[in-house]
This record gives C-alpha cells, sequence and structure tokens, in this order.
C-alpha cells in the first residue's frame, strides 16, 4: 500500500504516541526490548488496546483487551473502520490528498457494524466502538503487530486492513504515528534487506522490473532470470511434483519450523541431495547429505545487522569460529569458485557491503564509517549526507506526494480459519513465542533457563474440567494430520474453546506436526494460528 518492505516508525516514536493498537503481538515476551518502548510510552499517558485472541502477559498492560475470535482480524478491522467512518472521524482532508479507493472501501465495509462484528469476532460492540473512537481520535497512534496476524492463511488480507486504518485516519508518515511489524526472529529486516526474497533484488527492487534487472546484469555481468522465484511453501510443493530434486538450506531448519512438519520431512528426505549450512546439527541437517559448518552471525563475524525499525548497525567478531567452522560467505565465495565461478574472490564484509551501497539506493549513504561514527542510521539513506529516515512515508503529506501516486484503500474480506472446528477436533489450537526462547529451539535449547517451559497445552479451566483432565496430566493432542503428548497446564486467562502452545521444543513436543499447513497465497506463510485439535485422556 505504501511501497516500502519495513516498519514506518523509530521505536521512540511510541513513547510519544496517544493511542496503540497491540494487535496480534505478545512483544512483552516474543520482543522484549521493544515492549520497554512501550512500557514508556504507557507511562507518558498512552492509551493501549490489546487485539488478540488470548489475554497475553502484554495484553495485562492494556487499557482493554479485546480478545477475538482466532481468525477474525478482518472483520475487527472492518468495522472499526466502518466506525470510524460512521462517526465522521476519518481524516477528509490527508483521505482527498494522498488516498484512492475511498469510496470502494467505504461502501465494502458498510456491512461491518458493530452488531455484525461482535456476531463474528466475539468481541462486544461496545469495546470496538471504543478503539474505534481512541484511534480515530488520537492526534498520534501506533499500530503494532506481529505473527499473530500474519501467520494465516489471509494473513496479507489482515495486514491490509490495518494499513487501511491507518490511511484513513492520517496516521501514518509522520512522528508518533505508523505501522510497527515487528519482525519474528533477529535480523529478519536484514535478511530481506539483502535480497533473500524470491521476488526482490537488494533494496527491495522488484526483480521483474527491467530497470531494476539492467542494473544489477550490468554489475554482476551476466543476464538474471527476469521471474520471480519460488518462496519456501512453493518449493515443498515443487518438491512434491518432483520439479525441485535438490535444496541447499542456509540458517533456516524447515524440518521443524514447518506447519505439518511430518509432510515437510517427507518431502526433504526424497530429494536427491540436501545440503545444510548452520551453526548447530538441527533437525534438517541430520537429514541432509552434506553439512557445512557455519560461523555464528552474532558473535564470530563482522557485518551489519538491520532491526525492526530499520536501522542498520555494525557487529563485529567477538571470538574465533571453532573447528572447520567458516563464515557463511566465504563458504558461498568457495562454492561458486569451485563450479568455475573465477571472478568471485575473496571480498571482505566491507567490500560486501560497499558492493551493497553501490546498487541499493536505500542504503547509499551507510558506509562502514558512517556507522561507527553515528551507531547505526535507518534506511533509506540514499546519500552520505542524509541523516538516515526515523519515520517512512512523509511524501503522503507533501503537497506533490513527492512524485508519487495515492496509496490505495485494500478490499478486504472476512473468511475465517480454513480449518473449521468439528465434532471430532471441538478445540482451536493457536501457537506462539515465549520470552527465553528462539524459533525451533537450535540457538537457545543448550542452556537452562528458570523461566523455561515448553511442553504444556494450556487450557480454560472449564474445558480442562469437561474433559475429566488435571492440571498437569499428560494428553493426547490430535489434529487431522497426527497427534502429540503432552502436559496440560489450566490457565484462567485463555478464552474457553482456545488452546495454546509454544513450538520452541521439538524435542519434547513436536508440535509442528499437527499445525494447520494451509498457507497464504501472496505470502507463503502457513497457518500455524488456526488448528482445529481434539485433547484425550491417555490410556492407562
Amino acid at each position: 500500500m505504501f511501497g516500502a518492505g519495513g516498519g514506518t516508525s523509530s521505536y521512540l516514536e511510541v513513547e510519544e504516541t496517544d493511542v496503540i493498537l497491540l494487535w496480534g503481538s505478545n512483544a512483552r515476551e516474543a520482543h522484549p526490548i521493544y515492549f520497554h518502548h512501550v512500557l514508556k510510552g504507557l507511562d507518558n499517558g498512552a492509551r493501549m488496546f490489546a487485539v488478540d485472541p488470548r489475554r497475553t502477559s502484554s495484553a495485562k498492560f492494556a487499557d482493554a483487551w479485546l480478545g477475538l475470535n482466532v481468525g477474525t482480524d478482518v472483520a475487527m478491522a472492518n468495522a472499526i473502520g466502518r466506525e470510524i467512518i460512521a462517526a465522521d472521524l476519518h481524516n477528509k482532508d490527508f483521505i482527498a490528498h494522498s488516498s484512492q479507493g475511498f469510496e470502494d472501501y467505504k461502501a465494502h465495509v458498510e456491512p461491518y457494524t458493530l452488531e455484525y462484528a461482535e456476531a463474528i469476532t466475539g468481541v462486544p460492540a461496545e469495546a470496538i466502538r471504543e478503539v474505534a473512537h481512541a484511534y480515530g481520535l488520537a492526534d498520534k497512534a501506533q499500530i503494532l503487530w506481529t505473527l499473530g496476524i500474519t501467520e494465516h492463511h489471509n494473513g496479507v488480507d489482515n495486514v491490509k486492513s490495518l494499513c487501511n486504518l491507518a490511511l484513513l485516519t492520517g496516521h501514518v508518515g509522520r512522528w508518533g504515528s505508523g505501522l510497527v511489524p515487528l519482525r519474528g526472529q533477529n535480523n529478519v529486516q536484514g535478511g530481506g534487506d539483502m535480497g533473500a526474497l524470491p521476488n526482490k533484488f537488494p533494496g527491495f527492487q522488484d526483480i521483474t522490473n527491467p530497470d531494476h534487472r539492467a542494473k544489477f546484469e550490468t554489475a554482476y555481468g551476466m543476464e538474471l532470470n527476469p521471474n520471480n522465484g519460488k518462496h519456501l511453501t512453493l518449493m515443498l510443493e515443487a518438491m512434491e511434483h518432483g520439479e525441485i530434486k535438490a535444496a541447499y538450506c542456509i540458517g533456516e531448519n524447515p524440518a521443524d519450523s514447518e506447519a505439518s512438519a511430518g509432510h515437510s520431512r517427507a518431502l526433504l528426505e526424497g530429494l536427491d541431495i540436501l545440503v545444510v549450512q548452520d551453526i548447530f546439527m538441527t533437525a534438517t541437517a541430520q537429514l541432509a547429505d552434506v553439512v557445512l559448518p557455519s560461523s555464528v552471525g552474532w558473535a564470530e563475524c563482522d557485518g551489519t545487522v538491520t532491526s525492526s525499525e530499520r536501522r542498520v548497525q555494525r557487529v563485529r567478531a567477538a571470538v574465533t569460529p571453532p573447528g572447520e567452522c567458516r563464515h557463511d560467505h566465504e563458504i558461498i565465495g568457495e562454492l561458486a569458485n569451485r563450479m568455475g565461478v573465477d571472478s568471485w574472490g575473496d571480498p571482505t564484509p566491507q567490500e560486501l557491503w560497499d558492493e551493497l551501497r553501490s546498487l541499493s539506493p536505500l542504503h547509499a549513504g551507510m558506509s562502514y564509517e558512517r556507522l561507527e561514527a553515528e551507531g547505526g542510521l535507518q534506511w533509506p539513506c540514499p546519500s552520505e549526507d542524509h541523516p538516515g529516515s526515523p519515520f517512512l512515508h512523509g511524501w503522503l503529506w507533501e503537497d506533490d506526494l513527492g512524485g508519487r501516486a495515492p496509496s490505495p484503500f485494500s478490499i478486504t474480506e472476512h473468511e475465517g480459519p480454513k480449518e473449521q472446528l468439528t465434532d471430532e477436533f471441538p478445540l482451536r489450537l493457536t501457537t506462539g513465542r515465549s520470552l527465553d526462547s528462539y524459533n525451533t529451539g537450535v540457538q537457545s535449547g543448550g542452556f537452562e533457563s528458570p523461566i523455561r517451559s515448553g511442553d504444556e497445552l494450556d487450557m480454560n479451566p472449564g474445558d480442562v474440567a469437561a474433559l475429566g483432565i488435571a492440571d498437569g496430566e499428560r494428553v493426547l493432542v490430535s489434529s487431522p494430520r497426527g497427534s502429540v503428548e503432552m502436559g496440560v497446564r489450566v490457565q484462567p486467562d485463555i478464552p474457553a474453546g482456545l488452546t495454546f502452545t509454544t513450538f520452541h521444543f521439538p524435542d519434547l513436543v513436536d508440535i509442528n506436526l499437527i499445525t494447520n499447513d494451509e498457507w497464504d497465497r501472496d505470502s507463503g506463510t502457513a497457518e500455524f494460528k488456526a488448528a482445529a485439535i481434539r485433547v484425550d485422556k491417555l490410556l492407562a
């Protein structure tokens, strides 16, 4: 909608905003550093509304918790948008100047009345109204989200529906108002910046754009494929159809991290060759024909890292990689040399960064010297005399829109989870992160933690009582894809009919064996947050 692959706002902005919509995010546990900034904002008088199926530890800091049914985010957002329009709280001047498609959007959300949304989301109409009026009346407002809205079969529409609210009110393109997608893992933003996407060159430049492609062809001295590549979900489909017979996996663990993991593992095992380059012997590495041990980016390498606020910072090696471990770029370069690419050479991290700067306008002004001296810079930073960009899309407020087209409203329709509850599978399973752990646990599972748990299924006390089971009891948890054994933890803050667990500990509970692999056709992200399950007592 706005033309950038990153969050619009700096971390500090949430400290100076008036209203915070924390949507599908347990930031206190998943993004604790950023949550410190949220707490400062609350101390400074901001009102926070938490929109989440669970009353998370983050939601307990909010003025109000809107416990919506899993997968009803679009209905909620559309109802908020309709109420803002009906109450005449939309920013008419901004809409007229900076947007397109408002009348279509207005007509589309008209059926999403507060009462209609209550019936779908389970959130009282008055609570939805309160959020709409708070957000619409605020001078400055931030919307924060994470995987709680993106790990759905319609995750892209979920995000677009939130962007609609910012466009409707003018809460974007200025300090204190913005849209903040908190990244799921360390340096995810940096990976996207560097072109680790199937449809983008570095700096989020479209592969299908002839001008972008010509620039990189000139730099690399070769003709490049004009077509977008495949994201991981499409890769797995291609493996199933026999179109992909080899895979080179760098720093990923799809054998554990993918929904319906049993299916993913079978596809990986069926490849003619699987190469894994990683810092640990992950479940994926254990399936590999070749394992290439790499160095640890945050301790053993020089380079850069990019945070969720688009801040690029230097990182420096603190220790020497052990044994035969080598830096990722060195491994890739050596493979290229052995495959006959004699022009690759042996570039240093700084030389690689300077190459990136020469090709990516977003990073052009970020020399190592500036990053060192200033402690980091936020893209876009197009020249060495540019200060960097604390927030994005200020062009929306310029008289001529900076020469750009007005930003379009998106039409998003409520669909609900793909996998419906049934008599056989009457409970909803959603997953999320815990404070001290990291993705599939390979980096954090090797040390003891006094706050760690990992093999419990959180359940409402009423659901536990109805099943005749006790707190701590081991049970069999099943979905249409399989079953796992795990313990039950009675959790009063979780609504009836909903269950929750983490995905960090496949060695304890291989939960992704039962998660739902329906996926978003735009992003490729699976519907981890909405599986249908049942819970059974274990037979003696």
